[in-house]
């Protein structure tokens, strides 16, 4: 038996969301979210506190909640997911969305969406794509990614990636050090696009 945690079969082979379809992505993110209460009393020292952060067998970062969150050591040393999300965004999302999720004149900059999406909000809107029409000077539409599996299979690899830009943890130029991808990542990488481990 396989269980989805965060679009990962437990068993390490395949991103829930490379195989299924964006409708059925969706009906599934529709499923209620926990709400992240911020108190209002709380000092401002709290908001700055370290982010409790577990480690996958896959190399993957995530918070209490499960969300998927970039790690960047204090030498400055990306996690590979961070480093991957800087390699994918370049090759599938700058040519709308500017260099280093700046933005352009038809494309949001998302390096400051994400500092108010969520997790669930970006995958939905990546699967299935999202229309504004009259917005600024010309329509914006993004395409929906859900069947490119250049995006979905490094989903969360995009997501940390620019929320670490969001997050004003990671600057604009090529990351320098990063961690080794593993040897899970690599096996699930492989069983998303169909190749031989």
């Amino acid at each position: 038996m396989m269980n989805s945690v965060r679009g990962w079969l437990v068993s390490g082979i395949l991103p829930a969301s490379a195989g299924v379809s964006a409708v059925v992505l969706a009906a599934a993110l529709v499923l209620p979210v926990p709400a992240r209460a911020q108190d209002a009393a709380a000092p401002a020292a709290t908001a700055a506190a370290p982010v409790a952060k577990e480690k996958d067998e896959l190399g993957k970062y995530t918070l209490p909640d499960g969300d998927p969150i970039y790690n960047i050591g204090t030498d400055g040393t990306l996690d590979w997911y961070t480093y991957s999300g800087y390699r994918r965004y370049h090759a599938e999302c700058h040519v709308c969305h500017g260099p280093d999720g700046m933005g352009s004149s038809y494309a949001p900059a998302l390096a400051n969406s994400l500092k108010t999406m969520t997790y669930a909000q970006f995958m939905e809107i990546v699967v299935n794509g999202k229309q504004n029409v009259g917005v600024g000077t010309a329509d914006q539409v993004m395409p929906a990614f859900g069947e490119n599996k250049n995006v979905m299979c490094y989903l969360d690899d995009l997501y940390v990636y620019l929320k670490a830009r969001a997050d004003g943890a990671l600057g604009r130029e090529r990351p320098s050090k990063r961690e080794d991808k593993t040897k899970a990542y690599t096996a699930n990488e492989n069983q998303c696009f169909g190749r031989p481990s």
